[in-house]
């Protein structure tokens, strides 16, 4: 009963890596020797290509949310002076109004 359940094992492929290629022996006439070729596995994942279009509608997009944030912050910053402005406005009322009351 509490005895822990462990998951199975994962049956997923191992990732093949590529073997480094020998260089032949390198002959009298002084020609570079090709480079030997990294052993990195190969990734499945497709390489991300930027094309103009996508620029654009990445550069796009970016405005397109500084604006939006840009606008709710203004939105709530004005918010708040609205508010401090009633609140200043009534403890200015109530002030006078205490003060008038003292004076009877």
């Amino acid at each position: 009963m509490f005895t822990p359940k462990y998951p199975q094992p994962d049956t997923a492929p191992a990732p093949t890596i590529i073997a480094a290629q020998t260089t032949a022996p390198v002959p009298a006439v002084h020609t570079p020797a090709p480079a030997p070729v990294a052993s990195t596995p190969v990734s499945s994942r497709p390489a991300v290509q930027l094309t103009p279009g996508t620029a654009l509608a990445l550069v796009g997009g970016g405005t397109a949310v500084v604006l939006i944030v840009g606008t709710v912050l203004v939105s709530l910053l004005l918010a708040v002076a609205i508010t401090g402005v009633s609140v200043a406005v009534t403890a200015v009322v109530l002030r006078s109004l205490v003060k008038d009351m003292h004076k009877r």
